[in-house]
C-alpha cells in the first residue's frame, strides 16, 4: 500500500507580529517608537557605553593638562563622542535616542568647527 507524502505548508508572507508588553495591539505607535525599545520597555536613559565613558574620562583628564597634551586628549575625546553619536543615530533603540545622537553630533561638529 502506498502512502501519500504531504508537502509542508507554504510559509506565511506576512511579517511575524511583535510581542509587546501589555498585550493588545501588536503595532507600535509613534509614542512607543519615540520612548520605548523593541520589548516595550521605556528607554530614555541607558548605561553609557565605552565610547561615551571614553569621552567623559578623556575630557576630564584633559582639564589637568596644558598645551599640546590637552589638545590631543580633547581631540580624542571629541572623536569618541562623534563615534557614540553615529552609533546612536544608526543603532539607537528608539527615535528619542536617534534624535539625541543627531543633536549631540551637530553640537560636537559645530564646537570643533569653532575651535578650528
Amino acid at each position: 500500500m502506498h502512502q501519500a507524502v504531504q508537502s509542508p505548508p507554504a510559509p506565511s508572507r506576512q511579517p511575524a507580529a511583535r510581542h509587546r508588553a501589555g498585550g493588545g495591539n501588536n503595532q507600535r505607535n509613534l509614542w512607543d517608537r519615540c520612548w520605548k525599545d523593541e520589548e516595550g520597555n521605556l528607554a530614555i536613559w541607558q548605561t553609557p557605553n565605552a565610547w561615551l565613558i571614553g569621552w567623559a574620562v578623556l575630557t576630564t583628564v584633559s582639564l589637568f593638562f596644558n598645551g599640546r597634551m590637552a589638545d590631543v586628549l580633547s581631540w580624542i575625546a571629541s572623536a569618541s563622542l562623534i563615534i557614540w553619536c553615529v552609533l546612536e543615530i544608526w543603532k539607537g533603540v528608539n527615535y528619542f535616542r536617534r534624535v539625541l545622537g543627531l543633536a549631540v553630533l551637530i553640537y560636537a561638529v559645530a564646537a570643533l568647527i569653532k575651535v578650528l
